[in-house]
């Protein structure tokens, strides 16, 4: 099975990148969220979005207070660029189709990652249409995000992973696009219920299956060569 892995320090370097981007952006999530108390931050209820919204302000029904918003966008746009740089680093895209695809699904996420935090969903830019970015960056980010997951567990014995993690992060990708789903239908039919756990449903898979696949490339063993002569060698004397 021909593997779609770097190797060297610089495939480690992006494994250790593709481990730190959800971590720094769950760090700066936890930061900005502990500042928000006016009234306090529920994760259950509030949007994600709303922990960047720079000034105070009611958006799509719920009042946003986030003092420090620009820790959360920063965060944001950490996790985008890394990811980038991260998966670049570690896939080899001169091995068939699988890496360049895998590739281009991160590319995708980190560019939509990255238009969150840049362009927020605040009123303003709601006027102005500059909020589209925002959410396209979103949706990208969500559908783009899980269906990586998805086919970085189908292609796990090209990523040296063992079945188990194949699986796990598999199953990640689909969790995920379920929990999108079930996040439109209750923003689309104006239900409204949950909104934060709805929409960290679709969005915490992705950066669980990131840090899965970062931390399983940091750890895997090299493969060992084989005492075994092959087939057709003349035995040494």
């Amino acid at each position: 099975m021909t593997s779609i892995l770097r190797t060297g320090p610089a495939a480690r370097l992006g494994a250790l990148l593709l481990l730190l981007g959800p971590l720094a952006s769950w760090a700066a999530e936890l930061v900005t969220a502990a500042a928000w108390t006016n009234p306090r931050y529920a994760p259950l209820y509030n949007w994600v979005s709303h922990l960047g919204l720079p000034e105070r302000e009611t958006a799509f029904g719920q009042v946003a207070d986030s003092p420090l918003a620009w820790v959360m966008n920063t965060g944001w746009v950490i996790y985008g660029a890394v990811l980038i740089v991260g998966v670049t680093l570690l896939l080899d895209q001169r091995q068939g189709w699988r890496p360049v695809v895998l590739t281009l699904l991160a590319v995708l996420s980190g560019v939509g990652v990255s238009l969150v935090g840049i362009v927020h969903g605040s009123n303003e830019n709601v006027a102005n249409g500059l909020a589209v970015f925002h959410f396209l960056g979103a949706q990208t980010v969500i559908v783009s995000g899980n269906v990586f997951a998805l086919l970085a567990g189908l292609s796990a014995r090209r990523l040296g992973l063992d079945r188990a993690r194949g699986r796990t992060l598999a199953a990640l990708g689909v969790l995920g696009l379920i929990g999108f789903a079930l996040f439109m239908v209750d923003v689309r039919a104006g239900i409204e219920w949950n909104i934060g756990l709805f929409e960290r449903w679709a969005i915490y898979p992705i950066m669980v299956g990131h840090a899965l696949l970062g931390i399983s490339m940091l750890t895997r063993q090299p493969a060992q060569p084989s005492d075994k002569p092959e087939a057709g060698a003349v035995p040494s004397r």
